[in-house]
């Protein structure tokens, strides 16, 4: 009877963490993506929906945000991906998760072609 919600509860924080790491990585790489010279945020957060649908599911995907930001006096686009994760019994609310990315913009060199 204690070994269930026990058994649960370590599958949850193992989900929780995998769902946490896999958005964090895809706001980085949307944040890295929408800071190259030739994009802008907008690339930034597609690139992020497109990381997150393929790894894990679409759901996760729906509130993505980004925009150009200063990091330490450093200009940089952010990623922001905000999600829930449900929980696995049948009650019990869901986790909520808030990860950001960041990814410093290219700088336009003069005289290059």
């Amino acid at each position: 009877m204690v070994l269930v919600p026990l058994v649960l509860g370590l599958v949850q924080v193992g989900l929780v963490l995998h769902v946490r790491n896999t958005l964090t990585a895809a706001a980085t790489e949307g944040a890295r993506y929408g800071a190259t010279l030739d994009r802008g945020p907008a690339d930034g957060v597609a690139r992020t929906r497109q990381q997150v649908r393929g790894a894990i599911a679409d759901r996760f995907a729906r509130d993505v945000s980004a925009r150009r930001t200063t990091t330490g006096g450093v200009p940089t686009v952010e990623v922001r991906v905000r999600a829930v994760v449900p929980p696995l019994g049948l009650w019990g609310p869901g986790v909520s998760l808030d990860v950001e990315g960041h990814g410093v913009q290219e700088p336009l060199l003069q005289g290059r072609p």
